[in-house]
């Protein structure tokens, strides 16, 4: 196998300068780990102008399990003729995400119904820029099949490293509304808890969608979004007509030497700015038996998911609601790992796990049917994944909360909660918007 071809560039905390100087060339993805603006970013990868993209628009349930296996082997080629390093998470592979539509889909067999974007879009990349802050490490890294005369374009482009600020500042034109507000939460939570009450389901997570229109660069609004929200799973990604802005705490799945690891959140608290008052809201939080059982409940609804991937008795639970603190609110997170099966690929894994327990519910299925029939909108790239593929199986994917889609000028955010029998109306509804409230007042003040 070809060796890689690895270039040093000037390491700097902030590594938005990289994607700046690369955001004009096609597709391009900048998976940020926020090390800037918080405590727990290590990579930043940064790629761009893919040599293959597939890309799945509506799709009929018959068929896209076929499409989903045709894909899982084109990847698992990748995986395997891509030439790796051992120190690196990646070295160019497959970028991009799965949709939450596409998850109903697979995981529930619903019918299509066609949204703004497509239910999946993966680009391979055969180069990419990796951030290791750790190391305090910035390099241009190239699989062999890179033509010399891109790598000079690639360093001629990353030599402006001074990237001054966007001429097109992103406004919101219009304010943020609801797909539902007080009254209409009020009716859809009475639905959710009808279907809990009757057995149906043990929890629903419940979201609320909200929409503005804007003009100006949606690369602006991230940049400003990742100061106020910094999290260790955050990405933008440019389709073209449309664009990504993700500032999702939360890991789905990530893979290393065939081992399996995934991390859920479950339970929210709001940050305050005067310590002792902080202090004792986390406290809160790590006492509350409330969503210490939800935690719980979604870990062995995810057990469950692994167990369809992974050797016998190797899925254990290394660690449960432990208190994590990120910008703007507090999370009890727990850690779930185990180890594939031979016959098992990363990818397959992963569509496995998809979507996430902690933003549907559980049992999985019928939790998602009830939230196609209560929800008055498409979640589209919410709730879904964004993750990277590459060489080895070396493979890293996030759950796409505090995320925005920038489409036609239309900009959407979604924000909910799981619902549980002993669930307030008045408290889930505060949670909605303790989740959203910072990221929408940001875009206003623009």
């Amino acid at each position: 196998m070809a060796s890689l071809r690895r270039i040093a560039l000037p390491y700097t905390l902030d590594s938005s300068w990289v994607h700046s100087a690369l955001k004009k060339l096609p597709l391009a993805v900048y998976l940020d780990s926020a090390a800037a603006h918080g405590d727990r970013g290590r990579w930043d990868i940064i790629a761009a102008e893919p040599v293959r993209t597939i890309s799945l628009l509506t799709s009929s349930c018959s068929d896209i399990n076929k499409q989903s296996l045709n894909i899982e082997n084109e990847l698992s080629n990748i995986s395997n003729t891509y030439a790796s390093a051992s120190d690196l998470p990646f070295t160019g592979g497959a970028l991009g995400y799965l949709s939450y539509d596409f998850g109903e889909q697979v995981q529930a067999g619903l019918s299509a119904i066609r949204s703004d974007l497509p239910l999946l879009h993966i680009g391979i990349y055969p180069w990419v820029v990796i951030v290791d802050h750790q190391r305090q490490r910035c390099e241009l890294v190239a699989q062999a099949s890179v033509p010399a005369d891109k790598i000079k374009q690639l360093q001629s482009l990353l030599s402006q490293r001074h990237v001054g600020p966007s001429k097109h500042n992103f406004k919101l034109t219009s304010p943020f509304t609801s797909t539902l507000g007080r009254d209409d939460y009020a009716e859809a939570f009475s639905k959710v808890k009808a279907y809990i009450d009757a057995g149906d389901c043990y929890q629903i997570n419940l979201t609320r969608k909200f929409s503005a229109s804007y003009s100006g660069e949606p690369w602006t609004a991230y940049l400003q979004l990742r100061e106020v929200a910094a999290a260790p799973f955050s990405a933008f990604m440019d389709l073209g007509p449309s664009q990504i802005l993700c500032l999702s705490p939360e890991r789905l799945l990530s893979a290393t030497a065939r081992q399996l690891q995934t991390q859920p959140i479950k339970g929210t608290a709001a940050r305050s700015d005067d310590p002792s008052e902080d202090q004792a809201l986390a406290a809160a939080l790590l006492s509350s038996a409330k969503n210490r059982a939800e935690n719980i409940m979604i870990v062995d609804l995810l057990r469950n998911d692994f167990s369809k991937s992974c050797q016998p008795d190797t899925v254990v639970t290394e660690s449960l609601c432990e208190l994590q603190s990120f910008r703007t609110v507090h999370h009890l997170v727990s850690t779930v790992s185990g180890y594939l099966r031979d016959n098992q690929s990363e990818f397959g894994a992963l569509l496995a796990c998809f979507p996430g327990g902690s933003i549907t519910g559980a049992p999985k299925q019928r939790a998602m049917e009830i939230i196609r029939e209560i929800e008055p909108h498409r979640r589209s790239v919410y709730c879904g994944s964004i993750f990277y593929l590459g060489a080895e199986g070396k493979m890293d994917s996030n759950i796409a909360i505090r995320s925005f889609v920038c489409h036609e000028q239309q900009i959407s955010a979604w924000a909910g909660g799981g619902i549980v029998a002993d669930s307030q109306l008045e408290e889930e509804f505060i949670e909605t918007e303790t989740k959203i409230s910072k990221l929408l007042e940001t875009l206003a003040n623009l």
